[in-house]
């Protein structure tokens, strides 16, 4: 039996446009996937934030899982936290600019966790000066931070890849400092170690509005991590005494309650250093003391499953160490 001529040559070429076509799909699902919008929320006269999802970050939400927020000055706009990639501070650096017309000058970072400051790169690129809290020094130089970006990386690709990188201060600040753009106060403190070792707060008295990063969190359980509980729940009241208006937390929406709305974190931690004190102290097994504590305050709420054994464990751990 004789086999049909093959012409090698057209073989090729078949195979390399379907090559080409399957490239393109990938490339027009890839584009036609990128759905998330940024929608920035006025909350005060020149006061805006973007509400992250309640979710795990990943590729598919552009590790959009936390706030940023940004207040409109006579001379330029100053943003607090910069997203969890890149991709989203292009998105917000370009909502502003429907906003406004005046630069990015300042990025206030709360605390240096990764879904707060994988944007920063996008900010410096536009001209914006960084204002972090000076322990941050010693976490974006940690091992700790290195093998996290090396995990994002893989974890939230294309949108966290090898020109990803953590980005350092200009300003690094001690306890307080005062900046003021365009006639506006911005009052920074250091409220840490609590939520992270670096945590501050940004306080903008014109407005009443107070950026509370991952201090506050809002509609999801918080991430504990290896959280300071003790000087978590302080920090707290510091943030109660300065009176706010509005509260703009590290995750959920906006409080115009500051009061009742910090409570759900403060009766949180409480909850998780009371369920855990005992056997922490006694040295009685950690999982013995998680399956006695009653969770069903909190089960239902997003993340639960994801964090809240690790914050407990986290708690029980930090208690012995205090």
């Amino acid at each position: 039996m004789r086999l049909p001529h093959l012409d090698l040559r057209a073989y090729a070429l078949r195979v390399l446009f379907l090559v080409s076509a399957l490239l393109l799909l990938s490339v027009s699902t890839a584009h036609a996937s990128d759905d998330l919008i940024l929608k920035p929320i006025q909350v005060a006269p020149h006061t805006y934030f973007v509400k992250g999802l309640p979710e795990m970050g990943s590729s598919k939400n552009q590790n959009f899982i936390s706030n940023a927020g940004f207040v409109i000055t006579p001379k330029g706009v100053v943003v607090v936290d910069a997203l969890g990639s890149p991709a989203l501070a292009k998105k917000l650096i370009a909502e502003i600019k429907k906003l406004s017309s005046q630069k990015v000058v300042a990025v206030i970072v709360t605390h240096y966790h990764a879904d707060h400051v994988y944007g920063l790169q996008e900010f410096k690129r536009v001209g914006a000066k960084i204002y972090a809290q000076g322990e941050g020094r010693n976490y974006i130089s940690s091992e700790t931070a290195k093998q996290r970006l090396i995990a994002s990386r893989i974890d939230f690709a294309p949108l966290v890849n090898a020109s990803t990188n953590l980005i350092s201060a200009d300003v690094w600040i001690d306890q307080s400092f005062m900046l003021t753009v365009g006639g506006v106060e911005f009052k920074i403190g250091r409220v840490g170690p609590a939520h992270a070792p670096e945590d501050l707060i940004v306080y903008v008295p014109s407005e009443k509005v107070l950026f509370a990063g991952d201090l506050v969190f809002r509609g999801r359980i918080p991430f504990v991590g290896n959280a300071d509980s003790k000087g978590w729940l302080q920090a707290l009241n510091e943030i109660e005494s300065l009176n706010p208006s509005i509260v703009i937390p590290g995750h959920g929406a906006h409080s115009i309650n500051p009061i009742e709305d910090i409570r759900f974190t403060r009766e949180y931690l409480r909850y998780l250093r009371q369920s855990m004190a005992k056997a922490a102290i006694d040295m009685d097994p950690f999982e013995e003391a998680y399956r006695q504590a009653d969770w069903s305050e909190y089960e239902g709420m997003p993340l639960f499953r994801a964090a809240n054994r690790m914050n407990a464990y986290n708690v029980y751990l930090s208690i012995q160490a205090e």
